[in-house]
């Protein structure tokens, strides 16, 4: 969850079913900086949500996703000053975690709600009453931001309207002849802040956990073999059929598939699933091959169990949503190659 402190104006969220991580920073700030009159069509709702623009200064506290490479890199490549919350001092968060606090009272009001803690549960039964989808509680999340939260009075600004304050910030940005900076492609935005990781380039491609990318565009780097150092390449753990390359020398990505271009999209949670039941299986040796042929594995199992647990239905969400998303793709990007402008060396990431 993001909000604009000026005006206690929620400026965009990120929500899914898996821990927080680079990425899903990375979406919530996408959501922030773009126009969200197109995400909203998509939803099927009519509502005014103005908020857009890149912000130029992030208050965070010190999780580990606001200390990987990804968010840190992303920030400095976009102007974006970032300021951790002290350790030992959380009423510096006090306005944010107010937020999240009124919106769950709203959803704990949900059937389907598992409450504050197990005693407030007593004996509710939350799996036989949930009826939301994850796309259902989306959509109702936006709703009541837009309809409800942005419209009621805010004790924190004089109890003033949040979406009328924001609206008299941007007037006082015109007169002052200032304007909020907007990406120009909210899909090269997102690959700024996406997990970054360190390969070095092999004649067959880059291998990246047991997958190997190639595309006709690594050529000349092969040829040359002239990488004193690891490439760094951000990937999208929504969709690991493709990464994405920075090439130092022209600022820009280049986006290389799989080497086998055949294979089916999967996500990283797939993979990790997939490495999980091999090992089970005492299978000595990892390969390609068989953490594909897990993953169909386990796809098939799931389309065809007429009952499903909850990590089966969880998983098969996972799926949907990441489809449902869209990764970002530079072919839909007005160039080959994204701009990413100038470029900071900071050290591997971990992930």
């Amino acid at each position: 969850m993001a909000i604009d402190v000026f005006s206690r104006c929620i400026a965009g969220f990120h929500l899914s079913l898996e821990a927080p991580s680079a990425t899903s920073v990375g979406l919530c700030l996408t959501l922030v900086a773009s126009d969200k009159v197109p995400w909203l069509q998509q939803r099927g709702i009519e509502a005014h949500w103005p908020i857009v623009g890149k912000p130029r200064r992030l208050g965070v506290d010190n999780a580990s996703e606001f200390h990987s490479v990804a968010f840190e890199r992303g920030c400095a490549q976009h102007g974006i000053t970032i300021e951790w919350r002290p350790p030992g001092q959380p009423h510096y968060g006090g306005i944010v975690e107010r937020v999240i606090g009124t919106l769950m009272q709203l959803v704990h009001a949900l059937p389907g709600t598992t409450f504050s803690n197990p005693s407030e549960r007593g004996e509710y039964d939350s799996d036989k009453t949930a009826c939301l989808t994850l796309e259902e509680l989306e959509r109702w999340l936006a709703v009541a931001i837009t309809k409800y939260y942005h419209l009621r009075p805010h004790e924190g600004i004089d109890n003033e309207i949040p979406l009328h304050r924001y609206e008299q910030g941007l007037q006082a940005l015109a007169v002052a002849n200032k304007t909020i900076p907007i990406p120009r492609d909210p899909r090269a935005f997102l690959i700024d802040f996406l997990p970054v990781v360190r390969r070095t380039l092999q004649r067959d491609g880059i291998t990246i956990d047991h997958i190997t990318y190639y595309s006709n565009a690594l050529r000349p780097w092969i040829q040359l073999r002239n990488q004193p150092s690891p490439l760094l390449i951000r990937r999208d753990p929504r969709d690991l059929s493709r990464v994405f390359v920075l090439d130092a020398e022209n600022n820009a990505y280049l986006e290389v598939p799989y080497r086998v271009l055949s294979r089916s999209a999967i996500t990283l949670w797939e993979h990790k699933l997939a490495r999980k039941c091999l090992r089970e299986q005492r299978r000595t040796a990892v390969d390609e091959s068989s953490l594909f042929a897990a993953i169909d594995e386990m796809r098939e199992i799931e389309c065809k169990a007429e009952t499903l647990t909850r990590t089966a239905r969880r998983n098969r969400t996972r799926r949907q949503i990441a489809k449902s998303e869209g990764a970002p793709t530079i072919a839909e990007a007005t160039s080959p190659t994204i701009d990413i402008g100038p470029v900071l060396p900071f050290d591997i990431e971990s992930w």
